[in-house]
């Protein structure tokens, strides 16, 4: 069924895109709403964590929509797992609203997406340094094909970013899960967590080591081979962790483990690291929930 976009919903997307022109005062647009700015090291002002899992004002999804003749389809994906290009919204922006009505502050760690419901919570990862930040998504943007998403000078800055960089963003469930139902009122809300973020308070035991299984499960693509190397060192305890050279990137996997083996690793991997894991059968992406 063909779908129909008002321009009520275009504004809406755009409201939080709204630039000033330093010169004569009028409201302009960039390319993507969203343009570069060059980091100020010298911030110290500490961040508060807590707003992470805050109930917002509403939870947003949206239609799909059109920006510049390309359209964009907002989900609800738990298990979003990307990588791309980010940049860094400019600090100009502080304190408009967002999509989903909340003020943005560039002391928080916070960024943009496309389709992602607002807020979800997000690990986001520097594949430059292997440096990563939990972020609260809660606007949309940015509107160029060319990136993924922004984030706030406060994010960009705890993963080394100075400008564009190459990222991995990765939802993570149980914490967008909290936050939407924190936002909906259909549970408690959710309890204030550490810069660290602690994903679940109970730990789920690792799978053991197996051998000659069908499935692998994906931790990350890093850019670094240091870093991926580092990485498969440290979650061995999950089972055989390699790292395999596709093209620019090195993927760390856990790999030779049937399904049960494979179902345990990924639920392991979710509430003990808060990783969003990706899961292939015989060298094939296939969705994680399904085994």
């Amino acid at each position: 069924m063909k779908k129909i976009v008002s321009l009520a919903v275009i504004a809406t997307v755009m409201a939080g895109c709204v630039r000033t022109n330093g010169t004569d005062g009028a409201a302009t647009y960039g390319s993507d709403g969203f343009g570069e700015e060059t980091l100020v090291t010298t911030d110290t002002q500490s961040l508060n964590n807590a707003y992470l899992l805050a109930a917002a004002p509403k939870y947003y999804i949206g239609s799909a929509y059109k920006v510049e003749d390309i359209q964009y389809i907002p989900v609800e994906d738990f298990n979003y797992n990307q990588t791309g290009i980010a940049g860094i919204i400019p600090a100009e922006l502080n304190g408009t609203k967002t999509s989903n009505g909340e003020t943005f502050d560039v002391n928080q760690m916070v960024a943009t997406s496309k389709t992602l419901p607002l807020p979800t919570i997000a690990r986001v990862t520097n594949l430059d340094n292997g440096q990563s930040v939990i972020v609260r998504v809660n606007n949309r943007g940015p509107f160029v094909n060319t990136r993924i998403m922004d984030l706030s000078p406060a994010a960009a800055r705890q993963i080394g970013m100075n400008g564009q960089a190459k990222i991995q963003v990765q939802v993570i469930p149980d914490q967008s899960l909290q936050v939407k139902n924190a936002t909906i009122g259909a549970s408690q809300p959710a309890p204030v967590v550490t810069e660290t973020v602690t994903v679940q308070t109970t730990t789920t035991q690792p799978a053991p080591v197996a051998s000659g299984g069908d499935y692998s499960v994906q931790l990350a693509a890093l850019y670094s081979e240091d870093s991926a190397n580092a990485m498969a060192a440290r979650m061995r305890t999950y089972g055989n962790a390699v790292v395999v050279k596709e093209g620019d990137l090195y993927k760390v996997r856990i790999v030779d483990l049937n399904a049960s083996q494979a179902r345990s690793v990924i639920d392991s991997l979710r509430s003990n690291e808060g990783m969003a894991p990706g899961l292939l059968q015989n060298g094939r992406w296939i969705n994680a929930d399904s085994i």
